[in-house]
């Protein structure tokens, strides 16, 4: 039997918290088990405007730990949803290619299915543009390609939540119901799962990104759907994770089928359920799921074996709530943490053909923009400790192999002295969604009037090029691959299927 050291919980927790400044936007982390809380710590501001001191109780957003609320929420209905369910099936607009996935595909990150808000990236909407669940919805049944074929790979999109979620309502199930009936008013925890951004939410406090200069309040234009649409307080998350810990009358099984091993179509094992995540804690493996919309930050990491479990929310996009909840939850169980390190050589590297390339830090790999940290893994093998976003990787020679995503990768370092072609020059139309977007002077141009900007291409050779694009809070950089001389496509890790067509 483990003993469970809370003393030790509760100094790493205030360590994190004393890094949350007086003055400055803060958070609240809370200990529990199965049998209610056992600690809190908190730190920092709510309100940057009032003043008002962050706590336990202060309402933020969770964003994507909602998915495992989310997926509680179809496991408790499968009379009328299955995970072995095509999405066609519900929703018999889509196309073949997102059709044909399953909703257990779509929940546990092994379908493909394209994340909606890299896609609107890549068509040049910002993430203050206004896109309502409707108008999304026949964006989605628009694609013609998934990002990769269903269960080959495993990579991270919010995109398969807001499908489910729509087959959800097509038979009159709401999502904001169930968290109503079974959360507060069955286990009197304020939660809420909105629709939009600007939707009022009583002592929701607003959360903030810094630009270098000073604090930005975060915003987000974009339908939020059950991919992250919930709001609540640290010790409301707490409560619902001593309830999913306790597994009693409606519950009863409940964290099991979220953790469920899941497998690619060959039968390997992934480390991600529904909504939920194994996490090695030194020797220990427990589940768990982060979350960060603009502005916010969360975590929940959960110990079944002890009943016991810790969350981590801020009203600061700058907290590592991940890294937070593994330090508590080690000194809770009296394990040690991997220490960061690589024996990768670092650089910039792109895969031999098509669009994916791999920028190697110090400790830190990007593959696709999708930047994780590195651990050694013994023989010169390094690996990410991460379900969705999957690298276990070494050198041979000046090449980077292994795998990413379960899936074989080798890539080459970029070779310098490469230009932009001339022949790349010229107006470019994506038909499929009526996106614009021109090249220039080696240079990519999108938006309009005040919002037109122009991103330089850096070549990766054979036709592909990066060029990196300024939002608000974010930073994305983007891989144009060209598929002829007419036609390209651009790639995100979590998007990487938006053509475009040279316009005569």
């Amino acid at each position: 039997m483990t003993e469970l050291s809370w003393n030790a919980a509760r100094a790493a927790a205030e360590r994190v918290a004393s890094g949350w400044e007086a003055g400055a936007p803060g958070g609240a982390i809370v200990g529990f088990t199965a049998q209610g809380p056992q600690f809190a710590a908190a730190g920092g501001l709510a309100s940057l405007a009032s003043r008002a001191p962050f706590t336990p109780d202060t309402i933020v957003r969770y964003a994507s730990v909602t998915k495992h609320v989310f997926a509680s929420f179809v496991l408790a209905h499968p009379e009328t949803i299955s995970l072995d369910d095509p999405l066609g099936h519900h929703l018999p607009e889509l196309q073949p290619a997102l059709g044909q996935i399953t909703v257990g595909r779509a929940l546990d990150m092994s379908g493909g299915v394209p994340d909606t808000r890299e896609c609107l990236t890549l068509i040049g909407l910002s993430i203050f543009t206004e896109t309502k669940a409707e108008p999304l919805l026949a964006f989605h049944a628009g694609m013609e390609r998934a990002n990769y074929p269903a269960g080959t790979e495993v990579h991270y999109s919010n995109g398969g939540y807001r499908l489910v979620e729509e087959a959800m309502r097509r038979h009159g199930l709401l999502f904001d119901d169930f968290v109503a009936s079974e959360i507060r008013e069955g286990l009197g925890l304020k939660m809420r799962a909105l629709e939009m951004w600007t939707d009022p939410v009583e002592g929701l406090v607003p959360g903030y990104w810094h630009d270098g200069q000073g604090w930005r309040v975060g915003l987000q234009g974009m339908h939020l759907s059950a991919a992250g649409s919930l709001t609540g307080s640290a010790n409301a998350l707490a409560g619902w994770g001593a309830a999913l810990l306790r597994g009693e009358g409606g519950f009863a099984g409940r964290l099991s089928g979220l953790t469920a091993r899941r497998h690619l179509a060959d039968g390997r094992p992934t480390g991600y359920g529904l909504g939920m995540r194994r996490q090695m804690v030194g020797t220990r493996e427990l589940v768990g799921h982060g979350g960060s919309q603009p502005g916010y930050k969360t975590y929940i990491l959960l110990d079944p074996e002890t009943g016991a479990g810790c969350v981590v929310v801020a009203n600061r996009d700058d907290t590592n709530t991940s890294e937070a909840a593994q330090k508590v939850m080690a000194a809770l169980l009296g394990e040690a943490l991997p220490q960061a390190g690589s024996t990768l050589v670092p650089g910039l590297y792109v895969a031999e053909t098509g669009a994916d390339w791999m920028e190697v830090g110090p400790s830190t790999a990007a593959r696709l923009d999708d930047e994780v940290t590195l651990y050694p893994a013994g023989d010169g093998w390094v690996d990410s400790l991460s379900p969705t976003s999957h690298l276990r990787l070494r050198m041979e020679g000046k090449a980077v192999v292994g795998e990413a995503g379960h899936v074989p990768v080798r890539y080459l370092p970029v070779r310098g002295g490469l230009s932009v072609p001339e022949d790349l020059e010229g107006e470019w139309r994506s038909p499929e969604f009526g996106a614009v977007l021109s090249i220039r002077g080696g240079a990519v141009e999108m938006g309009a009037g005040p919002t037109r900007r122009a991103m330089p291409l850096t070549p990766l050779g054979e036709g592909r090029y990066l060029f990196t694009l300024n939002d608000g809070p974010w930073t994305r950089r983007i891989c144009l691959n060209r598929l002829g001389a007419d036609r390209f496509e651009l790639a995100l890790s979590r998007a990487r299927m938006i053509e475009c067509r040279r316009m005569a």
